[in-house]
């Protein structure tokens, strides 16, 4: 499957790799974070210290657009060019 086929991606286990500024080794942890990723934004959920869920959400420039389209924030006229009224 070719990445244009994927609409979704999601795991229950986020795998990070980082390499020490100072000493340029590199380290990798797998973290029991939830990953949700579409064409809009992507989310990662966790627990905090206290056991709390938490989240952290990035869109991308499509996702928001897309938010000011359903918040009444875009442009006043159709993108897709044929489905406004007349």
């Amino acid at each position: 499957m070719s990445a244009e086929e994927f609409f979704e991606i999601s795991a229950d286990t986020v795998t990070v790799e980082v390499t020490d500024a100072k000493t340029g080794e590199t380290f990798r942890r797998e973290l029991p974070i939830d990953y949700y990723e579409n064409a809009n934004f992507l989310r990662l959920r966790a627990e905090d210290f206290s056991g709390a869920l938490s989240e952290l959400v990035f869109c991308s420039g499509r996702g928001v657009e897309r938010m000011k389209d359903m918040t009444g924030r875009g442009p006043d006229h159709d993108r897709c060019g044929g489905h406004g009224g007349k």
